[in-house]
């Protein structure tokens, strides 16, 4: 084999890495100095925002959070918001939440508003729409870590600059809201508008986005969510006295008590502001109360809200404790569980040990660098012969004919390409193969123009010279997914048959969802210590849930008269899940698939910490060396990973509904 086949040769790279780096040095120096305004400006805000919360008392600030609650959910939602309250109060972390809150209570307005603005400007000019949505996925998909170091070079260090990094992450998904919601707007409405006699001005502002708020209020849910996980990130560059700080310094330490106690507080965080504004969305569906009611009747929650802010100040000039809890009853319970996690290492070294090396020799590592490099008698326990290798060929042909027959040529040439890489390993199989049957997969998802985008897409990793960091992700996100479609799919399904089970994933799901990505690395690393097996579970905790939502999703939106149906002609249980509900929920399941796999490729920066050698590791360099070319590289190259798979999953969803008529 020509060794340009297997390696791409170096003096075939373009240095487009030193091209960004001219570009970027040229901006910063003649535009520094509006971007240094545009920071000193944010301050002020941010400033005041932390400085109320600061000096409110605990009890006001629950109060008003409490009615909130209640206004937006209920009962149910008060108690449980009054209690997240309260365990920050009681651990000892609430001058830090109130700063992380003053984080996201200045960064969502900012991102809300950009997000309206350009989805306005998308939904009313078509050109303008080609631009920004393929803005929006490179926003979305380009790791933090790969923007920073220009916004350091414009912004500066502090806070400030965490806010706008902030701000900048959590705007797209308000932007995609915003023109969903618009274009949801039935026409009989517009053309009712129309007929009574409206100005466009009238029409849109008064009929339109009224009618869109439901839709734009869940676009303000979700940039909450956005900018709450940003927090440590903002806590790297910003050095804030807030939560996400004080989780990346214990986390440093390696100390697993401290960072899950601060992580539980961005996790209640994050679950109390999404049900409270998810709450408020809702609400926007109902009648408006009448007006010739009195003020306290009309409006209860603000008049209790008053009344109760009222009574916690007057409690705090008379009762110390209501002005700063005691330190002496705060409870932090962070070297119990330390010792904990010590118990187990102790007691469970060996089966964890087993675990983890039976993992990396019969899955990781032929995945990696194939089964021709993996199978010794040091790993396997014997040699890899001539004999075997025509045996599994021979049984890679039986498979696939047997594929061609049972389903389609498709899943034939499916079995052929997988069992190749499984020989080979996704380091030792010729780029140009690679390319090849990813652009031919993409071809018959999506057609020429998606095929188009993948070939073009390999090919600026291939030309910029990392394609082997490319492949090492690729073969520890694939893992991971593979794990998380056999694992979260068989939870889903035990989910969608089992209310009990649901709800008892529900708030695990939550939890490991809004849980900061580096707190999932600390029990992993004390059991496992650093490689890239710890690297892999950390990725299947984050990755995991999407699976198990949009399978048992998926399940339960079947529509009940096709099961009736299905039960009356003497299907069993087993024919109606392998034949029925899954292929119906399909198309729902792939969207869970390509959510996982997005999860995964976020989850790869995180990953980098602990020992894994891919994209993620480049990124962190490219900081370290405040390289803008190389990171701007490497986080757009995981963002085309991400968008290429988006476009085939996408595609092969449609493919699904049609097929269905739906």
């Amino acid at each position: 084999m020509a060794p340009w086949l297997k390696a791409y040769p170096k003096e075939w790279v373009v240095p487009f890495i030193g091209w960004v780096n001219a570009a970027t040095a040229w901006f910063v120096e003649n535009f520094r100095w509006l971007f240094r305004a545009i920071a000193w400006t944010l301050d002020w805000p941010m400033t005041v925002v932390a400085t109320v919360l600061a000096w409110l008392p605990w009890p006001a600030t629950m109060a008003l959070v409490g009615v909130l609650a209640h206004r937006a959910g209920g009962w149910g939602l008060a108690v449980f918001t009054t209690i997240a309250l309260g365990y920050m109060v009681i651990v000892g972390y609430w001058d830090e939440s109130m700063a992380t809150l003053a984080l996201v209570a200045v960064s969502v307005p900012i991102s809300v508003g950009l997000g309206l603005f350009l989805g306005i400007l998308a939904f009313r000019f078509e050109r303008l729409d080609r631009i920004i949505q393929p803005t929006l996925d490179l926003m979305q998909t380009i790791p933090a870590f790969a923007y920073l170091i220009p916004i350091l070079f414009l912004f500066g260090f502090g806070p400030v600059v965490g806010l706008i990094a902030s701000a900048i992450y959590a705007a797209p998904p308000m932007v995609r809201n915003t023109i969903l919601g618009l274009r949801r707007v039935p026409s009989n409405i517009v053309e009712s508008a129309i007929m009574s006699g409206c100005t466009p001005r009238q029409r849109f502002w008064q009929v339109e986005i009224p009618t869109a708020l439901p839709q734009i209020m869940l676009g303000v849910n979700q940039t909450t969510m956005a900018a709450l996980s940003m927090v440590i990130i903002a806590a790297i560059i910003g050095g804030f006295a807030d939560i996400g700080w004080e989780v990346l310094s214990t986390m440093r330490k390696a100390q697993f008590g401290q960072s899950l106690l601060a992580g539980l507080v961005i996790a209640l965080l994050a679950m109390m502001l999404d049900r409270i504004s998810w709450g408020l969305a809702e609400r926007q569906n109902k009648l408006p109360e009448s007006s010739d009611r009195a003020v306290w009747a009309r409006h209860p929650h603000l008049s209790i809200a008053m009344g109760a802010f009222v009574v916690a100040l007057l409690g705090s000039q008379l009762m110390p404790w209501f002005s700063e809890y005691p330190k002496e009853w705060v409870f932090y319970p962070a070297e119990t569980l330390n010792e904990g996690v010590k118990y187990i290492v102790r007691n469970y070294s060996d089966w964890m040990n087993t675990l983890k090396s039976s993992t990396l020799f019969y899955m990781m590592l032929p995945i990696r660098i194939g089964f021709v490099q993996t199978i010794s008698p040091f790993s396997w326990g014997f040699q890899l012969t001539d004999g075997m290798i025509w045996g599994y060929a021979g049984a890679i042909i039986a498979f696939s004919i047997h594929a061609w027959r049972r389903w389609s040529w498709a899943a034939s040439v499916s079995t052929i390409v997988f069992g190749g890489l499984l020989f080979y390993g996704t380091t030792g199989t010729p780029w140009p193969v690679f390319m090849a049957v990813v652009t031919l997969v993409a071809w018959q998802a999506g057609g020429r123009k998606v095929a188009l985008f993948a070939f073009l897409s390999m090919l600026f990793m291939l030309v910029n010279g990392i394609w082997l960091q490319v492949m090492l992700s690729v073969y520890l996100c694939g893992a991971a997914v593979i794990i998380c479609v056999v694992f979260g799919g068989l939870l889903g399904i035990w989910a969608a048959s089992n209310d009990r089970v649901s709800a008892f994933l529900r708030p695990i799901n939550d939890t490991l969802q809004t849980m900061p990505q580096f707190v999932l690395l600390i029990p992993v690393l004390m059991l496992f210590k650093v490689g890239e097996f710890t690297a892999l579970l950390a990725i299947i905790a984050y990755a995991i849930v999407p699976m198990i939502r949009y399978v048992e999703h998926g399940l339960r939106n079947v529509p009940p008269e096709i099961v009736e149906a299905s039960t009356q002609i003497g299907c069993t249980s087993r024919q109606i899940l392998f034949e029925v509900k899954l292929p119906l929920a399909l198309p729902v399941i792939m969207l869970g698939l390509n959510q996982t796999v997005m999860y995964g490729l976020a989850m790869l920066v995180i990953a980098a910490l602990v020992g894994t050698q891919g994209l993620g590791q480049q990124v962190y360099l490219a900081l370290s060396a405040a390289n803008s070319g190389a990171g701007l590289v490497t986080g757009l190259s995981m963002a085309l990973i991400a968008m290429v798979t988006d476009r085939i999953f996408q595609a092969m969803s449609r493919k699904r509904q049609e097929a269905l008529g739906q």
